[in-house]
């Protein structure tokens, strides 16, 4: 038995429970501060896993933008809407009801996927031996600014509204506040 080979798949399972367990922190949560905080036990347990899958820019990648500006922004804008659970209230049956359906069906899918064969598709144009030789960096980075320029700007943008309208909907709840007490 090949102690690495152990080791590896030890790490990866202990990283991936600890992925599930987070994101099920995340969803059950009340309070949203705690449900950022498991969000951001995540993203370092799927880094942890992407290092281990050889992908070291992902890892970087995923600490640099998800954990560190993308997490920062949902605790920046939970700061200031500063929801309150009290006047959200509880969640209906309805609500459960069809959040339990669609955990059901993504569940099907997943065994589906899972049992159909082939999970990962043929490497194209980059397989290992181009990849180690031409470096992770270097063909993300051709690709990214030649073949998914447009993709990659149109990504930017929709980040670049979705925090105006984090900022426009903080403000408008400030002028709210400053009417009912005025």
């Amino acid at each position: 038995m090949d102690f690495g080979v152990f080791t590896e798949a030890l790490v990866f399972y202990l990283f991936a429970a600890l992925a599930v367990l987070a994101a099920l922190g995340m969803v059950v949560a009340r309070s949203p501060v705690r449900g950022a905080l498991s969000l951001a036990l995540v993203f370092v347990a799927l880094a942890a896993m992407y290092i281990l899958l050889n992908a070291p820019f992902l890892a970087v990648a995923q600490i640099m933008i998800y954990a560190g500006a993308v997490l920062i922004l949902f605790l920046f804008v939970i700061m200031v809407l500063n929801p309150r659970t009290d006047i959200l209230g509880a969640r209906s049956r309805a609500q459960t009801l069809t959040a339990l359906v669609f955990a059901g069906a993504f569940g099907l899918l997943m065994v589906i996927v899972l049992t159909s064969g082939q999970l990962a598709p043929p490497t194209g144009k980059f397989p290992p031996q181009v990849v180690a030789a031409q470096g992770h960096t270097e063909v993300i980075g051709a690709l990214l600014f030649t073949q998914f320029l447009l993709p990659f700007e149109i990504a930017s943008m929709l980040l670049l509204i979705a925090i105006v309208g984090a900022m426009v909907l903080a403000r408008r709840e400030k002028g709210a506040r400053k009417n009912i007490e005025g």
